[in-house]
């Protein structure tokens, strides 16, 4: 989110509504990538797992999709999964015409197979391609979605690349090598990094340990100053150092409505699902609002507290118009 689409994004949530969809488009994924807990059990939270939810194709998934927009009204839909690009004729069909309801749309894939030639015609979209590290690692990580198949398949197109720091990473070059590489590709327009964020009570080999998460943004600090493809604002750095204690203190947690493939599910507490770690959150969107919300107008007023009655007018703004539009019509009932 840029600057110009603050006021928006403020506009919306006053009127009650959360300015960012993500749509896990499809539940299916050809990759079984290490660390990723998307397909575990307590994913939605509800007892039910993500590939025994029914998902829908074809006209059907682009009129359920268009309805979602309908009533959730966002100024930012991304499409993630599974792998979103199995649903790549539909996405190709969805895309324009959220477009013109002047809708940015974000597709996040790992590039597995090739992303259409006509989606370069297409000024809303932002692709950002999924990339675990250097070669060796990423392509025994994320096979079949290999760098040959990545290289390949993103030719013609603009991309971002996106990286989730683990603690491999930091050995001494690593990231360096990483992004120098990457710099030099010409489809590449910028390069993001994450942090893992870890489910509470599991101790997997991706998990940061304190130290490492500070090691891992000094790293991303030095990168952005070296190489201008390295998009790291002082804001998200922050924002990793100090990430929100709880989805209740996460402002990109409010602001956006997760659904899963069903197109009814809502995924909770937050994108992440499951029972994340917030005390490690690295999210990049969830740091950078993170920070935004800690500066004070004037020395005086936090951004987030003025974010916290906003939602509450906006709460209040929304309900009000539901109970209206709910109650009986009176023809002796005048307005002025």
């Amino acid at each position: 989110m840029n600057k110009k689409e603050i006021i928006p994004v403020w506009g919306r949530i006053l009127r009650g509504y959360r300015p960012f969809l993500s749509l896990e488009i499809t539940k299916l994924c050809p990759l079984k990538c290490p660390g990723c807990y998307a397909y575990e059990p307590g994913h939605l939270n509800n007892g039910h797992r993500m590939k025994d939810l029914p998902e829908f194709v074809g006209d059907e998934l682009i009129e359920r999709t268009l309805a979602l927009v309908a009533r959730f009204r966002p100024l930012h839909v991304s499409f993630v999964g599974g792998e979103p690009l199995v649903r790549h004729r539909e996405l190709t069909r969805l895309i324009p015409k959220l477009n013109n309801l002047g809708i940015e749309v974000q597709v996040v894939t790992s590039a597995v197979r090739q992303i259409p030639a006509e989606w370069t015609e297409f000024p809303n979209l932002h692709l950002a391609v999924s990339v675990d590290g250097l070669k060796n690692d990423h392509d025994a990580r994320r096979a079949p979605a290999t760098y040959e198949r990545i290289l390949r398949h993103m030719t013609g197109h603009r991309v971002i690349i996106h990286c989730t720091i683990i603690p491999r990473f930091l050995a001494s070059g690593y990231l360096e090598e990483f992004v120098h590489f990457w710099s030099d590709q010409k489809s590449v327009r910028k390069i993001l990094f994450s942090l893992f964020t870890p489910q509470r009570g599991v101790q997997i080999p991706e998990r940061l340990t304190r130290a490492e998460r500070g090691i891992a943004v000094d790293r991303i600090h030095s990168l952005r100053s070296k190489y201008t493809k390295v998009h790291a604002p002082d804001l998200v750095l922050e924002g990793f150092r100090h990430p929100p204690a709880s989805p209740r203190d996460c402002i990109f947690t409010q602001v956006t409505t997760c659904i899963s493939p069903d197109l009814a599910t809502q995924i909770a507490p937050c994108q992440i699902g499951g029972r994340p770690e917030c005390s490690e959150c690295g999210c990049l969107a969830g740091a950078w609002l993170a920070s935004v919300g800690r500066i004070k107008l004037a020395g005086l007023i936090k951004l987030s507290d003025i974010f916290a009655v906003s939602k509450k007018l906006g709460d209040c703004f929304r309900n009000g118009h539901n109970l209206r539009s709910r109650l009986p019509a009176n023809p002796g009932l005048r307005t002025q």
